[in-house]
Order: structure tokens, then C-alpha cells, then sequence
């Protein structure tokens, strides 16, 4: 540590990154947290923050960087961290007005805006669905003369297939389109290609992937989050071919976007017809939904826990990665009928974890045999429709 403990502050939308405000202060920080009021009476770790500040929902940029320098006269801010996706960009524009050590407005983009994402990724050679900026109507007629219905339209800066609609004739597209107004440009309209979806989680320092693990998802998330359905992940074999070949995308994307340190959680889908693998996005941050927890069930390795270590670093301090295990994990979760569902029937010695979230079910699933834990999640999916299962509309937009 430097002469004086390094202030570190977190600013969230969202009720999450507890291990790595308790990860900071382990390691000496001061630790302030910057949330929502609606979170004042959060499962915060209180013992490891110093302060916690306030702030209204749909603050503009501008109250945030004002409310923010006036902090600042009364104490010295090293770091800023958003622990939420949806919070990234504001941080980057506080970082840089700040002047504060971290990832700015520019690299942001290409981890928070998909056609950002998309471009880039497709100028390196990887492959992307067809896609098109919903901004020029001939280009989008075009588009849409090309490739084959249907598409999505996208937002550009959501996540969780939030604001995401399913088009399948142009007829279908320019309601949407009137109804979204001077909104449109903030859209992409995209090839839907049916296949199976994975997801690749890294921990990245100077620019050098140190640790990824793939995952498949059971059912695609996009039809779990608009369709309803019990959500499913698993750690893949190590060994299989197409876990290298996930790996391997992952680093040529991480190369091309520029990441100097952090984590990431990145999307790929392998069509049906085809076999090809598709990138589909990427975020800096730490996959939601327990991913984290499958990640570390299985190796040992907490996201959440690195990434506090490698932002706190900056690159100053060395950082060495724990030594991941090699055992194999798994989630299953879902919205449930009761308020506190009962899983006591659910009683396999590879349960490491139940779900207490109020009308959810769901549990963390650990084994030394990939198989073991597909055949548990197989058998449970099928369980939890019967026993838990509800379903909500997916919102237009995101909710704390």
C-alpha cells in the first residue's frame, strides 16, 4: 500500500458485488459505496464499507459527477468502480473527469454497446449474426431483403434480453420503429439464428487472459427470460474440442477490445444448422444468475475477488491467480409460485447451495464428473416445472 490507504468507490444500481467491497477492505482499502435509495436497507456488508452515499434513480451524468467532485474535496478517490453493467458507462465519464486510473468511455462501448461489440469483433475475423444499425430505413429494407426472417431488434445498451423483440416480417418492424421514436438508432436489427448458447468467464490482468471457464446454458437465456422456463448452466468438459475452440474466440475478442484488466462474461451461440460458433456479446463485469457461485464451486477461483484485487492493483502491484481446482458445477434457477418455496425433497449430496430469494428456486450443484452434473440439472428442470415454475414478462427496462 501506498503511505496512506487507497480509497476505492463502488457505485451500484443493484444489490451485488458484496465480496468485493469485503475483498477491498481485507486488503486495506477505504471502501465508500455509491447506491440507489431504494437500496439504503440493502444486504450490504456494512462492516466493510466507510460510507455509503445516496443517490435518486435516473440521477443524470451530471448531479452524478457533481455529487461525486463535491465527495472528492473532503477526501482523496483512487478508484471507481461500477459493480453493475448498467452502471459502467457513468463510471468511465466519472473516471475521466476525475482523472482516475481505469477503463474510459471509449473502451467501455465495446463491452456495453452491441453494435459497437459486433463491429469490432467482425473487422477481427470472428464471427457475428448479420446485422444492421437501425438508423438508415433503405439500409434496413435492404436488410431485410437479404437475410431471412426472423430478427431481433435489439437496444444497443441492455442486457438479460431486456427491450429485445422478436420480428418476423418487415410489416412487424416499423410500429416498433414509430414506436420507439429518436429512440431508434439506440437499436440494432439482427439475424435470429436458432442454436445452442454458451458463455466464457475470464479474469483478465495486463491485457493477458489468466483463467477463463466455458459453460453451456441449458435452455438459450433469450427464451428463458421472454418465453419462461427454468434457467440452467454448466461448467463444459475441459477436454472437448469445442471448449478450446469457445476459449480461443474469447482471446481473439479479448485482443481486439482492448480489456487492460478486470473480468468478463462473454456470449457465443453454435447454430443448429450449421455447427459455426457465433459471438454474440460481452460485458466487463461478473456474469449474473450465480455464475459467479458455479465458478467458483468448481474451481475455487471467486470473480468477485479478483476483480477487487485487479482493480485496487491497477497494474502496480503484481497479481497472481489462485490455483483453480478442476472439479465441475452447475446452476438451476427459477421464479416460483410460493414466496419461500420448499426444496427439502431435493436432498443430493452435490447441492453445495440453495437459492433464499423470495419466489425463487434454485440451487448450486457440485461434482468431480461433468456428467453428474448435466444428469442432476436434466432431471431438475424437469422437476421444477412441475414443482415451482412461474413466469413474468421480461421488462422494457431494467429495475433495481
Amino acid at each position: 500500500m501506498a503511505e496512506r490507504p487507497l480509497t476505492i468507490l463502488c457505485v451500484s444500481s443493484y444489490e451485488k458485488g458484496q465480496e468485493f467491497l469485503r475483498t477491498c477492505k481485507r486488503i486495506g482499502c477505504g471502501v465508500l459505496l455509491l447506491t440507489v435509495e431504494k437500496l439504503r436497507n440493502g444486504d450490504w456488508p456494512r462492516e466493510a464499507i466507510d460510507e455509503m452515499f445516496f443517490m435518486p434513480e435516473d440521477l443524470p451524468l451530471s448531479g452524478l459527477i457533481n455529487a461525486v467532485s463535491f465527495t472528492a474535496r473532503n477526501q482523496k478517490i483512487d478508484r471507481i468502480v461500477a459493480l453493475d453493467e448498467f452502471d459502467m458507462e457513468n463510471v468511465s465519464a466519472l473516471r475521466e473527469h476525475l482523472r482516475i486510473p481505469g477503463m474510459g468511455l471509449t473502451t467501455v462501448r465495446y463491452f456495453r454497446d452491441k453494435l459497437a461489440m459486433r463491429a469490432k469483433a467482425r473487422e477481427e475475423g470472428v464471427l457475428v449474426p448479420e446485422f444492421v444499425h437501425v438508423l438508415n430505413h433503405e439500409e434496413l429494407r435492404e436488410f431485410m431483403a437479404r437475410v431471412p426472417a426472423p430478427w431481433l431488434l435489439k437496444p444497443r445498451s441492455q442486457a438479460s434480453g431486456i427491450g429485445m423483440k422478436k420480428i418476423h416480417t418487415p410489416d412487424e418492424l416499423w410500429p416498433w420503429l414509430d414506436r420507439l421514436g429518436d429512440d431508434q438508432s439506440s437499436c440494432l436489427l439482427e439475424q435470429f439464428i436458432p442454436g445452442s448458447v454458451f458463455h466464457v468467464d475470464s479474469v483478465v490482468s495486463e491485457r493477458q487472459i489468466l483463467f477463463a471457464e466455458a459453460h453451456a446454458y441449458g435452455a438459450p437465456p433469450l427464451d428463458v427470460s421472454h418465453g419462461g422456463g427454468v434457467f440452467t448452466t454448466r461448467t463444459l468438459p475441459r477436454e472437448m474440442p469445442e471448449t478450446q475452440q469457445l476459449k480461443d474466440l474469447n482471446r481473439t475478442l479479448m485482443q481486439a477490445l482492448g480489456l487492460v484488466r478486470g473480468v468478463t462474461h462473454a456470449e457465443f451461440l453454435k447454430a443448429h444448422a450449421t455447427g459455426k460458433i457465433y459471438f454474440l456479446e460481452i460485458a466487463a463485469r461478473v456474469g449474473g444468475a450465480y455464475i459467479a457461485d458455479v465458478i467458483e464451486a468448481a474451481t475455487g477461483v471467486n470473480l468477485w475477488r479478483e476483480w477487487a484485487k485487479l482493480e485496487v492493483g491497477a497494474g502496480k502491484t503484481p497479481y497472481e491467480l489462485p490455483h483453480p481446482a478442476q472439479d465441475y458445477a452447475g446452476v438451476i434457477l427459477s421464479l416460483a409460485r410460493q414466496e419461500h418455496p420448499d426444496t427439502s425433497s431435493y436432498c443430493d449430496s452435490e447441492i453445495v447451495y440453495r437459492v433464499k430469494k423470495y419466489h425463487h428456486a434454485g440451487f448450486i450443484l457440485k461434482s468431480p464428473r461433468e456428467e453428474r452434473i448435466r444428469e442432476l440439472l436434466d432431471s431438475y428442470a424437469k422437476r421444477f416445472t412441475l414443482d415451482f415454475l412461474a413466469t413474468q414478462p421480461v421488462p422494457d427496462k431494467p429495475t433495481s
